[in-house]
């Protein structure tokens, strides 16, 4: 499917700029969290432009992926993000990639074959119907206002966690707009994309997603960060698209071997965020 195809390399973009974005986010002042001026020292390191230049890469991806498929099916794929980056950078760095990484890799690989098997998402429509964004974006927003607020409140891994929950939620609406936005697209052609709000709603959400995301980073390790993330925006994901697109999952005892699915992902992810390879910049703090 070319959904998958586009699916997969999104997830290759997105996690490479996350470990790229982390590493410079690391050299940014505590005294710069949750201001503009954090962005400024962002813009000053050739490392996070990489990274911004990839999530550049991975939004048309995506885009792609998600004209040509569910959302149900595109945003979980996202999960393998994380598993592939590291072996590419042990690749890229010439280190050995220890037995550890790959645990974590074949676990969330596992968690995610059996939770899609047992969700098997399938039908739904290209675009959202009548006013239902009106209650998706009101519920969105306060979800989003709670997340921060409580990060604010707190410091270190727990701000993190809190920010990269929030960071996830605002990537699963950029997809669903984004989603929507290519419907129009599809329907009424490039004037129709362009003059959709959606369109012009995905930049502002996505913006927004990538500024929690920087603050989450700089604010506790990617421990803390790359679980929420990755989880956070598979079930806001699959959320959006059952309530706005008409997506439907299986249900019934079918949710047991779903929610075994989730619990692999996260520890594989915990396992895969802890590794060397995942917070090290260079290739003689992965042999320490």
């Amino acid at each position: 499917m070319i959904s998958v195809l586009f699916a997969v390399l999104t997830a290759l973009s997105n996690g490479t700029a996350s470990v790229l974005q982390r590493r410079a986010a690391l050299r940014v002042p505590d005294s710069e969290a949750m201001r503009l001026s954090l962005v400024g020292h962002l813009l000053r390191q050739k490392v996070w432009l990489g990274g911004i230049g990839l999530v550049i890469v991975a939004a048309v991806c995506q885009a792609v992926a998600l004209a040509t498929g569910p959302i149900a099916v595109v945003q979980p794929i996202f999960v393998i993000e994380l598993p592939a980056t590291l072996l590419i950078a042990g690749f890229v760095m010439r280190v050995g990639v220890g037995r550890t990484v790959w645990v974590g890799v074949a676990t969330v690989t596992l968690g995610l074959a059996v939770g899609m098997a047992a969700a098997a998402p399938v039908g739904g429509s290209d675009d959202v119907q009548g006013a239902a964004w009106i209650p998706a974006l009101v519920a969105t927003g306060a979800f989003e206002f709670a997340l921060i607020t409580a990060a604010l409140s707190t410091s270190g891994n727990a701000r993190a966690a809190l920010l990269g929950l929030g960071a996830a939620c605002g990537y699963a609406l950029t997809a669903a707009l984004m989603k929507d936005a290519m419907a129009r697209l599809d329907s009424d052609g490039a004037v129709g994309l362009f003059t959709a709000w959606q369109l012009y709603a995905t930049a502002a959400a996505g913006v927004g997603a990538l500024f929690l995301l920087q603050n989450a980073l700089q604010a506790g390790s990617l421990v803390a960060v790359q679980p929420m993330l990755t989880l956070g925006d598979a079930l806001i994901s699959i959320t959006y698209g059952v309530t706005l697109f008409g997506e439907e999952l299986r249900t019934g005892w079918w949710l047991l071997p779903q929610i075994a699915g989730l619990a692999l992902i996260a520890v594989g992810c915990v396992v895969l965020a802890r590794s060397p390879l995942a917070s090290a910049s260079t290739p003689q703090e992965v042999r320490r």
